[in-house]
C-alpha cells in the first residue's frame, strides 16, 4: 500500500489474460446469477424515451415535458431521441473509444492517472484492502471549463480522439441546458433557475469505460451500485452489449439499448436542488462472459464554488426543507463512492 493510502490498480485488461484467479478485491460473495437476472420492464412501464425535438417544438412542447416529468419521478431517467447528434457522429465516439483501448499497453500507460487523482487512464483508486473493486478500465477528463483541461491525460492516439472528443463536449453542453431548462420548467421553476443555481462556469466530466468480458460475471461488477454527483448524466450505452440496470421499487431492472439514444438520469446535486422532488437513481453495471462493452458517460457538474441547496420555492410547510447546503460535493463523492456508501446521507438533514 502506498504511503498516501492510494495505489494504482493493475489494468483489468491484464486480469482477463488470468481467468483462473480473478482477484478477491473483485469478487461479492453474494453474487450468484441475480447480478445478470435483473427484470425486463413491463411494456407500459419501461424507461421513457422522450423525444427531444418533439420537446423543443412550441406544439408538442407541452406534451413531451409532461412526459419528462414523470419519467424524472417514476424512475430518474430517460432514454433521449431526436437529440441533434448524427448516427454516424456517434458511431465515432464509439470508435475512438475502442481504438484507444485497444492499443499496446505502454501506449495506454502515456495518459495513465497519477496515483491519487482520477483524470487519466487507469481504474478505481484503491483506498483500502476491504474495498470491492470495478471491472472496469477508464478514460476520465475534465473536457469543461476549457481553461483546466489537462490534455497530458488525453489520448494521442487515435489521432482525432482530441477533436471528436471536443465536438462530443459542445454537443452535450448545448444540451445540458436545453434539459436543465425542461427540467425547471416541469417543476414551474423559472426555465434558467437549474442553470443559474449551478453556478457562472460549467463543469463537464468525460467518462469512457471499457469492460472487458469476465470470466466470473456471477460474482463480480462493472460498477458498483452508485448515483452520479452531477446534475445530469448523458450515457451513451454501447450499441450491442447491454449491462446497464438501474434499481426502482428495491428491484433491479435492465435498460435497454436503444440505438443512438443517449440515456439521461439526474445525479445527487439536482435531487438537492429539487428538494428531493426528483431522485437520482442508483445503478450499477453487470458484466458480460464473452463480449466487451463499451459505453461514454458524460458528468455536468456546478461549479465547484457554488453552493449548492434547495431551491426557495421547493420549500414550504407540506415540504420542508431536506438537504443541507453542500459545495464541492464532488470531492466527497468519490470518497463515499469507493466505500460503497452513498454521499447523498451525509448531506440529508
Amino acid at each position: 500500500m502506498a504511503e498516501s493510502g492510494k495505489i494504482v490498480g493493475t489494468p483489468v485488461q491484464e486480469l482477463v489474460l488470468n481467468p483462473q484467479n480473478v482477484p478477491k478485491n473483485y469478487m461479492y460473495e453474494e453474487g450468484g446469477s441475480g447480478f445478470r437476472d435483473a427484470l425486463v420492464p413491463p411494456p407500459d412501464d419501461n424507461i421513457p424515451v422522450l423525444d427531444l425535438y418533439r420537446l423543443s417544438s412550441p406544439s408538442t412542447a407541452q406534451q413531451e415535458l409532461a412526459k419528462l416529468h414523470h419519467a424524472i419521478l417514476s424512475w430518474g431517467c430517460f432514454q433521449a431521441i431526436n437529440h441533434g447528434l448524427e448516427s454516424s457522429f456517434l458511431a465515432k465516439v464509439r470508435e475512438v473509444s475502442k481504438q484507444f483501448f485497444q492499443l499496446p499497453k505502454e501506449e495506454k500507460q502515456k495518459c495513465a492517472r497519477d496515483p491519487n487523482n482520477i483524470e487519466g487512464y487507469g481504474n478505481d483508486i484503491i483506498y483500502s484492502e476491504k474495498q470491492r473493486l470495478d471491472w472496469t478500465d477508464r478514460v476520465y477528463l475534465t473536457v469543461l471549463p476549457e481553461d483546466e483541461r489537462k490534455f497530458k491525460f488525453w489520448p494521442q492516439t487515435p489521432d482525432d480522439f482530441r477533436s471528436t472528443v471536443l465536438q462530443y463536449t459542445e454537443s452535450l453542453r448545448l444540451l445540458s441546458e436545453v434539459i436543465l431548462k425542461a427540467m425547471a420548467k416541469s417543476l414551474n421553476l423559472e426555465e434558467n433557475c437549474f442553470l443559474n443555481e449551478s453556478g457562472e462556469r460549467t463543469n463537464m466530466f468525460l467518462r469512457f469505460n471499457y469492460y472487458p468480458p469476465c470470466p466470473m460475471p456471477d460474482h463480480v461488477l462493472g460498477v458498483k451500485p452508485h448515483a452520479d454527483a452531477s446534475t445530469i448524466t448523458f450515457l451513451l450505452q454501447d450499441k450491442e452489449v447491454e449491462g446497464l440496470q438501474v434499481l426502482k421499487d428495491d428491484q433491479w431492472f435492465k435498460v435497454p439499448i436503444i440505438p443512438d439514444a443517449l440515456l439521461i438520469n439526474v445525479g445527487d446535486q439536482i435531487e438537492i436542488m429539487s428538494n428531493g422532488i426528483f431522485r437520482s437513481p442508483v445503478h450499477r453495471v453487470v458484466l458480460n462472459k464473452e463480449k466487451e462493452r463499451l459505453t461514454a458517460a458524460m458528468f455536468c457538474i456546478p461549479d465547484s464554488e457554488k453552493v449548492i441547496k434547495p431551491v426557495d420555492e421547493l420549500v414550504n410547510e407540506t415540504r420542508p426543507i431536506l438537504y443541507r447546503p453542500v459545495k464541492n460535493y464532488v470531492d466527497i463523492y468519490f470518497q463515499y463512492y469507493q466505500q460503497g456508501k452513498r454521499p447523498m446521507e451525509a448531506s440529508k438533514i
